[in-house]
């Protein structure tokens, strides 16, 4: 009998600052929990993608929320930097699904309002904030990516 031992590591064994696990049980319609249990959440398909539409999250609202955090952390640092003044700032993350050959392929649209910044400042924090972001710069080249300022006015 041959046995097979594996050893995983953990971006946290190496050189990560911070890392965080999570498991899912039962896919779209299941259950997903960290492991320090500050998350825990019930899963839904939506009903435009066929499913029940029932009150749990899903895995691109997951994606945009984080997304929209980090983005929006790394506003905040290109604006520090600059001596711009974000505080009134806000950041929206939509993550779609888009049929491809390969099945499904994730898209997102970043959306930034910063209000009280000319439009070319806040062009160049946008674009400094895209670059620096880890969510952007993990999904850059593999996902279609839109970033786009929003007029204030418009709201």
């Amino acid at each position: 009998m041959t046995t097979t031992s594996t050893t995983s590591s953990t971006p946290a064994d190496d050189a990560a600052v911070y890392a965080a696990t999570a498991t899912a049980w039962g896919g779209r319609e299941g259950h997903a929990a960290s492991s320090d249990g500050r998350l825990d959440l019930h899963l839904s398909v939506p009903a435009a993608m066929g499913g029940d539409d029932g009150p749990g999250t899903n895995p691109e609202q997951m994606l945009a929320t984080g997304w929209a955090a980090c983005f929006h952390q790394a506003l905040k640092g290109a604006a520090r930097a600059r001596k711009a003044d974000v505080s009134e700032s806000a950041v929206t993350v939509t993550v779609g699904l888009e049929r491809s050959d390969a099945g499904f392929d994730l898209a997102a649209r970043i959306e930034a309002e910063v209000p009280g910044v000319d439009p070319a400042t806040a062009q160049d924090l946008l674009a400094a904030a895209h670059a620096a972001c880890p969510y952007s710069r993990a999904t850059r080249g593999n996902i279609r990516q839109e970033v786009v300022l929003v007029d204030s006015a418009e709201g």
